[in-house]
């Protein structure tokens, strides 16, 4: 008789000493072994949404970070972030050209919904590696004008994950655990649904759920450095399902961590507290 395929219907919680770990580095480690990431996005009034994706990935351990934005953006960029290169772009066709050195791009962070945002995204939809969709990306992506590259992450929150499945937010928040499924099966790709409890869901049908954050987190830019670093870990190797469970438990327990301060945390905040978690759960070296 054939085999039935179950469902799989459990969901696995998030928790120290279970989550998956990124191998420890060797004493001859070099730049080149941990990925080259680029972000694309910042179009005008956004450009700081990049750069914490950018700051995200670098603080996480990407071997190298590249950032396409505005050229109005390159200044405060190499100000804030001289170990990026910055690229000022203007057209897709300038994004061709670098798309040749990267291993894994991460893009929606800022990128707009003008013909500019669109025009790198059509290009990103079109490249091969590994991609990252978050924010406008995700809204270019319920419009049905564009199409999600196979090996990606999406990283929606409610109300982007009603748009990508034409229903309402309210309708999310009733039943996350199957809207989290349904996206994974839609998209063919990782499915982070974020929010309280995020969950992580893969179109092989594992399931996981995250129970760390803190209401201090409920600010801006938040999802950004979220994207860069699932970014991050993919440029060092894990998979998309693995690395998006551990960059979901690394910040939301930042979040918890820097929340405990109280109200007004800011989404840089999360980025140090990111990288000492990661190291106490990855040593760099055993």
């Amino acid at each position: 008789m054939p085999q039935t395929k179950h469902e799989i219907t459990d969901v696995q919680p998030l928790l120290p000493g279970h989550l998956p770990q990124l191998a420890a580095r060797s004493p001859n480690a070099h730049k080149g072994l941990y990925g080259h990431l680029l972000v694309i996005g910042g179009d005008h009034g956004f450009g700081g949404a990049a750069l914490l994706s950018g700051e995200s990935a670098l603080r996480s351990g990407a071997g190298m970070v590249s950032l396409a934005t505005r050229p109005e953006h390159v200044p405060a960029a190499l100000a804030r972030l001289p170990e990026v290169m910055t690229v000022g772009v203007s057209s897709a066709n300038q994004l061709m050209s670098l798309l040749e050195k990267i291993s894994v791009i991460v893009i929606g962070p800022g990128l707009g919904a003008a013909a500019w945002g669109k025009s790198l995204l059509s290009v990103a939809a079109n490249a091969q590696q590994p991609q990252v969709w978050d924010a406008d990306a995700l809204n270019q992506l319920a419009t049905g004008s564009v199409s999600l590259p196979a090996n990606s992450v999406i990283t929606p929150h409610p109300g982007e994950a009603a748009r990508l499945l034409g229903i309402s937010t309210a309708e999310v928040q009733a039943d996350r655990l199957k809207v989290a499924r349904a996206l994974s099966e839609k998209f063919n790709a990782v499915a982070i649904l974020k929010g309280a409890g995020s969950l992580i869901a893969s179109p092989d049908g594992r399931v996981a759920r995250c129970d760390q954050g803190h209401p201090a987190m409920a600010t801006a830019g938040l999802g950004d450095v979220l994207a860069g670093l699932v970014g991050a870990l993919l440029a060092q190797g894990m998979p998309a399902y693995d690395a998006s469970c551990l960059a979901v438990w690394l910040h939301a327990t930042a979040g918890d961590r820097q929340g405990s301060f109280g109200r007004g945390l800011a989404a840089s905040d999360l980025i140090p507290a990111i990288r000492q978690l990661l190291e106490e759960q990855s040593p760099c070296l055993n």
